[in-house]
């Protein structure tokens, strides 16, 4: 019954099993339960896993391929999914927060005076500043960074990266972010220069190794997002981007606005329907024929079939209906699509939990862990 999501498809150089692909997400979960989570994910069935926020560099907040400890842990993680039979996307990341920026403001989250919104709205207005007056030596740096994080990703036995299209790369894009006078800054073509460069960073270490891009689109009229690409500018980004190395598009709303708009519950007012991104999709079809994976709201398999079966996407990645249900794959093939616990988009445990500190979880975990 559902021949598409089932079938094996080759996404941008790789061979993956079905079309079901869990979405980067952060967990804030410690170790012992974060690999936990990755076994049941992965051998729930789905395709491949793309784990979020890798950084491009050495981390004091993040686990990173460039010490050994982050190494091994990656390692730990690749190795989990292997055993089965799940393929692992490594999403190569920096980001654009001023970290001395940050400091001056821990005093009042620790005291808490200041919420977890309302610092990301002080984080938010630092960006700008950050992007404009960075200095070319930082940028270089930086953008060698991809091309080593991507070497390292390979040694631990990631199948493929992907090139965090927000953060830094969705800042540097932004017009919004970006104000620039020298080849980084002014036209869509110099906006798209850090993110294309890095591309071309990780294509020149690892030549065959295939990249994915997290195309983030900023929505106007009404306007949601403040990074990212408008979709008038796709015609300029989304060709460089594939002629500088890019193997696959993973196509979402831009963020740096309120959570909740790119992970929209099911009462957001512009988000709210299945598929909710999937129109980001059909405007970035127009510029390439390389594979697009949809997210946004993807829950109904028979919706999902839909889509896959149509051509609209080649792959669907899920985040939040994965934590609900990490059998949904399972199932399909079982013949037990009614047995789904599906993901009811109320935000309580996972984005939820993720901002009390709490970490990612879900509604319906009670019920998994009576059985």
């Amino acid at each position: 019954m559902y021949e598409t999501i089932l079938s094996p498809v080759n996404y941008g150089g790789l061979q993956l099993k079905n079309r079901i692909i869990f979405a980067p997400t952060t967990f804030g979960l410690p170790d012992e339960e974060y690999l936990a989570e990755v076994r049941r994910l992965a051998e729930g069935g789905c395709a491949m896993l793309i784990i979020g926020d890798v950084p491009v560099g050495k981390s004091k907040f993040e686990k990173s391929l460039f010490d050994a400890k982050g190494f091994a842990f990656y390692q730990q993680i690749v190795e989990i999914a292997h055993k089965a039979d799940c393929k692992v996307c490594a999403q190569l990341h920096q980001s654009d927060s001023n970290m001395m920026a940050m400091l001056k403001y821990i005093p009042a989250v620790l005291a808490k005076k200041l919420t977890p919104d309302q610092l990301r709205e002080k984080l938010n207005a630092e960006v700008e500043p950050y992007i404009t007056k960075m200095p070319k030596r930082k940028i270089e740096a930086i953008l060698a960074g991809f091309g080593k994080a991507a070497v390292l990703a390979k040694q631990a036995g990631f199948d493929m990266v992907q090139v965090h299209g927000d953060r830094m790369c969705g800042s540097f894009s932004s017009s919004i972010f970006n104000h620039r006078t020298d080849e980084y800054g002014g036209s869509a073509e110099n906006r798209a220069r850090f993110a294309v460069e890095a591309v071309k960073a990780v294509h020149a270490a690892v030549p065959e190794f295939p990249i994915d891009y997290k195309l983030a689109v900023r929505q106007e009229d009404p306007h949601y997002g403040n990074a990212g690409v408008l979709v008038e500018e796709l015609p300029v980004f989304v060709p460089l981007l594939e002629q500088a190395g890019v193997t696959s598009f993973h196509v979402t709303l831009a963020n740096h606005s309120a959570l909740e708009n790119t992970i929209p519950p099911a009462s957001h007012p512009a988000f709210g329907q299945p598929g909710c991104f999937l129109k980001f999709c059909d405007a970035v079809r127009q510029y390439t024929r390389l594979p697009l994976c949809g997210v946004g709201g993807l829950n109904d398999p028979d919706f999902v079939e839909q889509q896959l079966a149509s051509g609209r996407i080649q792959c669907a990645a899920m985040s939040r209906q994965l934590l609900a249900d990490p059998e949904w794959v399972n199932k399909l093939q079982k013949g037990q699509a009614k047995t789904i616990h599906r993901c009811v988009r109320c935000n309580k445990k996972c984005l939820g939990g993720l901002m009390a500190h709490q970490g990612t979880r879900c509604i319906y975990d009670a019920r998994r862990e009576e059985k």
